[in-house]
């Protein structure tokens, strides 16, 4: 797990009291007709934090991504960056862009194979008319992505490069415009598993550079584990836990965030538990709480009184602030369980030193894989 100068009760701080946050959805939802895609969520990160977004396919957390960038226009609250909301006129959303940027999985589809290195990097800068030697720029933005000498890669093409090197392209493209936020969706799903550490170590190194502030969207709690300052779980359109990323991933209180964390690969962890039902449909939101037609714990049998507000009272939507909470029954009237100990990430080999960013170096001639 990272370290970060930022404790978690300043995190929850800055988000109580509007000060220090980088990105925010206050309230936000986001609909598709009759789906609820996102349903009223409170997420905050923290200025030079690192936030991982966690659930299932199919949860919501890439349409929160979106709509925390601009890209998806929300039914309702708002999104926030800075000291103030997003304002959404064209000139408002071009600067908004500039400031919080976007890294996507794939970083093949997201180069123009008709493009070279250098065209790729500099297209941001000619989009918001950016004055300054762009060269330079450019240059310093590959430089800091680990692309050295960058002007090695200017007249490269995207078929000519491996795998990490696209996406590190791809990172440059962002940091050419010198953002305070990075928005990354799955930033390593597509990568082998020997460069995934890479760009996660990476991306720490940025966030102690340059204070960049981080949102990852994934599925894999590992790859939370190790680089995330806090987690939220995402299920059915809502945030059903958050806080500090040891707290949610050594002492999870959710049903839904145990699941998740039973699969992942580690020898004397707890058995697998298998979620069953009917995949999630944002359209068919049951009535209470939205995880029960899943939830073993359900399943197997609470006390009248628990079970009948799983099924008429749906949990209150979480804060956004840097405390531990879960938005289940169960927990409210139990507490939380003793912790189990830390996940293993799936399939990703780590640098050594990847939990301190201090200490991350880039390997010799990564620039050449």
């Amino acid at each position: 797990m990272s370290e970060n100068t930022n404790t978690t009760e300043d995190a929850g701080a800055a988000v109580d009291g509007g000060a220090g946050v980088a990105l925010a959805a206050r309230g936000l939802h986001v609909r598709f007709g009759a789906a609820r895609a996102v349903d009223g969520v409170e997420l905050v990160v923290g200025a030079g934090e690192i936030v991982a977004l966690v659930g299932e396919s199919g949860c919501g957390k890439t349409t929160l991504a979106r709509a925390l960038l601009g890209l998806v226009r929300p039914a309702g609250g708002t999104v926030e960056h800075g000291p103030g909301p997003l304002v959404r006129t064209r000139a408002g959303l071009k600067e908004f862009r500039r400031h919080v940027q976007l890294v996507l999985q794939d970083p093949t589809g997201s180069l123009n194979p008709r493009h070279t290195v250098y065209e790729a990097v500099a297209e941001g800068l000619r989009v918001h008319r950016v004055e300054g030697d762009e060269e330079t720029r450019v240059a310093d933005a590959l430089s800091r992505a680990g692309l050295r000498p960058p002007e090695r890669f200017f007249l490269r093409y995207p078929h000519e490069l491996s795998g990490g090197q696209r996406q590190r392209v791809v990172i440059a493209g962002a940091l050419v415009l010198e953002p305070d936020v990075l928005v990354a969706d799955e930033p390593v799903s597509s990568l082998d598993a020997s460069v995934r550490g890479e760009i996660l170590a990476l991306l720490l190194r940025l966030r102690g550079e340059l204070g960049l502030s981080v949102l990852v969207v994934t599925h894999d709690l590992g790859l939370a584990w190790n680089i995330a300052d806090r987690v939220a779980v995402m299920y059915l359109g809502r945030i059903v836990e958050t806080g500090p990323a040891a707290d949610v991933l050594l002492a999870p209180r959710h049903p839904y965030t145990r699941a998740l964390l039973s699969v992942v690969p580690e020898i004397g962890r707890m058995r697998p538990i298998l979620l069953t039902g009917e995949a999630p449909d944002p359209s068919r939101i049951p009535a209470g709480c939205r995880f029960r037609p899943r939830c073993p714990a359900y399943a197997d049998g609470l006390p009248a009184e628990v079970s009948t507000l799983c099924e008429t009272r749906s949990p209150a939507v979480l804060p956004a602030g840097g405390g531990h909470h879960a938005a289940c029954h169960l927990t409210d009237r139990t507490g939380p369980p003793e912790p189990t100990g830390p996940p293993e990430p799936a399939a990703v080999t780590d640098p050594p030193g990847l939990a301190d960013p201090a200490a991350l170096t880039d390997p010799p001639g990564l620039a050449g894989r």
